[in-house]
């Protein structure tokens, strides 16, 4: 069993495998070169975390911790599902653009297909929480008759996309000369056709 780690080591070990993950990829990023950072040896961080794969996954766990509860407060109550929404979003694609979670699915996209266990992991634990929290948003809304009767699980996917295509973006495309996005623009943009989609009309 991995002996306890000091809270202090385990952040600065995460922090450093962040830097690692983003700058070199996951393929390419060696566990002496992000023991180097900590200024432990190899033999010390394979102590704390059994594989690379072990180490990426915490550094996951890690950041969906700390973005998660940003998007949205955990009960509704009366809260206006628009209100939860548009928070969400903005919220959203800030974070993964500009934070330091916005490597992750460039890596991902970049990277999956040679690394499936960490592109499920990644699904199964950011992914499907980010959905499953839009999903609670829209039927939120459709229960208390702001938004029409629709397929919350579809929707959720559509929410999401804006997102990702803003991670991607930033990420991706704007390092090799593609035109920079704003993201409050972005952001406005998405959350206007969501809204103007969802939201319930009245009969004239």
């Amino acid at each position: 069993m991995p002996r306890a780690t000091p809270p202090d080591r385990r952040d600065a070990i995460l922090a450093a495998a962040r830097s690692e993950f983003a700058e070199r990829g996951f393929a390419a990023a060696r566990m002496e070169d992000i023991a180097r950072r900590v200024g432990i040896s190899k033999a010390a961080l394979y102590l704390q975390f059994a594989s690379k794969e072990a180490l990426f996954r915490a550094l996951i766990d890690m950041l969906i911790g700390a973005t998660l509860p940003q998007l949205i407060p955990q009960g509704f109550g009366d809260i206006p599902a628009r209100a939860l929404l548009t928070g969400l979003v903005t919220t959203a694609i800030t974070r993964i653009t500009t934070g330091d979670i916005a490597f992750v699915p460039r890596l991902i996209i970049g990277e999956g297909r040679n690394f499936p266990e960490i592109a499920r992991y990644y699904h199964d634990t950011a992914v499907s929480q980010g959905l499953g929290l839009i999903e609670r948003v829209i039927r939120h809304g459709v229960a208390r008759g702001e938004f029409r009767e629709v397929d919350a699980r579809h929707v959720a996917r559509s929410v999401i996309g804006g997102v990702i295509l803003a991670a991607i973006w930033r990420t991706v495309f704007e390092p090799v000369g593609a035109e920079p996005i704003d993201v409050e623009a972005m952001a406005a943009a998405h959350l206007d056709v969501l809204l103007n989609g969802l939201l319930r009309q009245e009969a004239p």
